[in-house]
């Protein structure tokens, strides 16, 4: 049947082993009959055996009518019209565009991260600091002891020439530094005037220095130890400290966990960015899902580009990305001529506009990954 899949008529699929009833879900079947009309399962009777599961397998991956070959050749060939036939109900001969740049994302990102030996980067983590985090800003912090902290702060005061405003600022800031290297609860209760944003920053620089001084390892110990009042956002605090100090000593290991992460982070953008291609294409006859599975296969053909560029690169020691993404740029526009079947002029624009969009919407999801990753580590 034309919306069958393709077997080889060898081994376990010979006419000797054809029953007369599915044994997936019993619909009687003839011996002509290579599947169940019912539920499609391959009528054979024969037990598998290891020679047989393989078999299946590779003929199944490598044989011409293969869905990972047509959707590759057409992926490669035919910019756009696997989109097209994807669209208009011919999805039977392709694989499923989510599982297909899933699984391609995931394969890259593996490459990157067995090649990159990124755990050599721990040797550069916080023992090589002297045991100091050093960070600036008002979420950020400056880890040396708590008295230099103080003298640095009341120095700051007496030197600039500031606003009445912004020096009684600078002096509620170096009292709480002041109270915290004394008394860490009375810190806390000191912070109550404090935004919530402000609030957790300075809670997370005590508590990093507190780890640091007293080797503590979770929020019961410092509960424990200093009183500190148990609430959801001391603990958000608390975990935001203990992330960062253990960033700072692996950060080869928390590149490694960001790595693997980042093939499901794609999903999170594209669907968003897939919005932006409806709004720009809404004159069109296409729906949401339409343009997301254009987005999918197209980002689908980046990462098969990417798998090969670093190919290249490895066997013949060069660097070939460039090439590969001018092979994409081009890509791109060829396929939403085809698809959209708009003019170069505005295929132009809207090329410019929408990848425009995506590098902005990248941007914003490897940063919020890169913070929840190093917030969560």
């Amino acid at each position: 049947m034309e919306d069958k899949p393709t077997i080889v008529p060898k081994g376990r699929y010979q006419l000797k082993y054809r029953g007369t009833k599915c044994l997936n879900c019993g619909h009687p079947l003839d011996m002509s009959d290579k599947f169940c009309p019912s539920c499609s399962q391959a009528n054979s009777t024969k037990k598998l055996t290891l020679k047989d599961f393989f078999d299946e397998f590779f003929s199944s991956l490598i044989s011409y009518d293969s869905k990972l070959l047509k959707t590759l050749k057409a992926m490669l060939l035919r910019p756009g019209r696997i989109t097209l036939d994807y669209v208009s109900g011919k999805r039977v001969s392709y694989t499923n565009p989510f599982r297909f740049l899933l699984s391609l994302a995931i394969v890259y990102f593996l490459m990157l991260s067995f090649s990159g030996n990124y755990d050599a980067l721990d040797r550069y983590g916080m023992e090589n600091t002297d045991g100091q985090l050093v960070m600036d800003g008002p979420m950020n912090f400056t880890m040396s002891s708590m008295a230099e902290e103080a003298d640095e702060a009341a120095g700051v005061i007496d030197s600039l020439r500031l606003t009445e405003t912004a020096s009684r600022q600078q002096e509620l800031e170096a009292r709480r530094d002041s109270i915290r290297a004394s008394d860490p609860k009375a810190y806390f209760t000191s912070l109550g005037d404090s935004t919530l944003l402000d609030r957790i920053g300075y809670k997370r620089d005590l508590f990093v220095a507190l780890i640091q001084k007293d080797t503590l390892y979770s929020f019961e110990e410092i509960n424990s130890k200093y009183e500190i009042e148990d609430r959801y956002e001391n603990r958000v605090a608390f975990g935001m400290a203990n992330s960062i100090l253990k960033v700072s000593q692996e950060p080869g290991s928390f590149v490694n966990s960001l790595m693997a992460k980042l093939p499901f982070a794609t999903f999170f953008f594209l669907p968003v960015f897939a919005l932006f291609i409806w709004l720009v294409y809404i004159r069109k006859k296409y729906t949401y899902t339409d343009n997301l599975i254009f987005s999918f296969h197209n980002q689908s053909l980046l990462f098969i580009l990417l798998i090969i560029s670093f190919l290249v690169d490895s066997v013949f020691n060069i660097d070939s990305s460039w090439l590969f993404f001018l092979i994409f740029a081009f890509y791109l526009y060829k396929s939403m001529r085809k698809f959209y079947g708009q003019g170069r002029f505005k295929t132009i624009l809207k090329y410019v506009f929408l990848n425009t969009i995506f590098f902005i919407l990248a941007s914003v999801a490897a940063l919020v990954l890169l913070l929840g990753s190093a917030f969560t580590y």
